[in-house]
């Protein structure tokens, strides 16, 4: 699984890199989680809004920083 942390760097952003790597490593969730600043990057994806977290190539939230609980919901499927 390929997750990707789409934002500039802000606060909310780097929440949100933090949360998912958390999420990750406590639930043993097999993904490499990478962090997307580049702004013609993230635009690609449609995301006017950050932070961003793209599951496989689904932009799955835009926008907010969603709790760890829902984090792992998106993640366990």
């Amino acid at each position: 699984m390929e997750i990707k942390v789409l934002g500039t760097g802000c606060t909310k952003c780097k929440t949100l890199e933090k949360v998912v790597k958390d999420v990750v490593e406590q639930n043993s969730i097999d993904a490499t989680v990478v962090k997307v600043e580049n702004i013609m990057e993230i635009m690609k994806y449609g995301v006017m809004t950050t932070p961003a977290l793209v599951i496989d190539g689904v932009v799955m939230v835009k926008g907010r920083v969603p709790s760890a609980d829902e984090i792992k919901n998106l993640l366990i499927r």
